[in-house]
């Protein structure tokens, strides 16, 4: 790529069900509510005039379907490429309860959980492990060939995996991100930037 500076749109996919009552999703497969695709259609309005070129999403129907509205309503005639690299972070036995449910059957993996969110939780993924990958396949996205030099690539992901990848990329810890959130990043030179955190 030279010196050429990619613009990375990086958002997180819209509402589920899960997401409305508190449950935790990781790579369990849960779709889309009628407001997540509503907050998926908003994204899209959103994101025009910013010349997106290329679209990518985790292979969750929540993130692939979010991807999908979004290139629906900005009438990209591109294809949405799915990635699993791009999916959540597995979050083993707490996948599927809530916090409080978590903290009554499993309150030792819960507290340690609480106490250093590095934490493996029994049957889950490490830090390090989704780090590796999101890291990897970002890095790849940011280096796709033949767009000009002012297009956007789009990347439609996870809360958690969004969040690692940030802070392992350009040393922020963000904020937990919304339905919808959007955080915008360049790639120049080999390094990420920062330019937009959550909104």
């Amino acid at each position: 790529m030279g010196g050429a500076i990619r613009n990375i749109l990086l958002v997180r996919h819209g509402e589920t069900e899960w997401n409305l009552v508190g449950r935790w999703q990781g790579t369990t497969d849960i779709p889309l509510s009628d407001n997540g695709r509503a907050q998926a259609r908003e994204l899209g309005e959103r994101l025009r005039g910013h010349g997106i070129a290329r679209v990518f999403a985790s292979n969750l129907s929540r993130a692939r379907e979010t991807a999908e509205i979004v290139t629906a309503t900005l009438d990209l005639n591109v294809p949405v490429v799915v990635d699993a690299r791009l999916r959540e972070r597995g979050y083993g036995c707490f996948e599927g309860l809530t916090r409080d449910e978590c903290a009554a059957r499993f309150p030792d993996a819960w507290e340690k959980y609480q106490i250093d969110r590095r934490v493996v939780p029994p049957d889950g993924e490490s830090q390090t492990a989704i780090i590796t990958r999101v890291m990897a396949v970002m890095r790849e996205i940011a280096s796709v060939a033949d767009l000009p030099d002012d297009a956007s690539v789009l990347v439609v992901s996870h809360g958690g995996s969004i969040r690692s990848f940030v802070h392992a990329a350009v040393g922020v810890l963000l904020a937990p991100l919304g339905n919808g959130a959007l955080v915008r990043l360049t790639f120049e030179d080999g390094r990420f930037r920062l330019l937009e955190g959550n909104r």
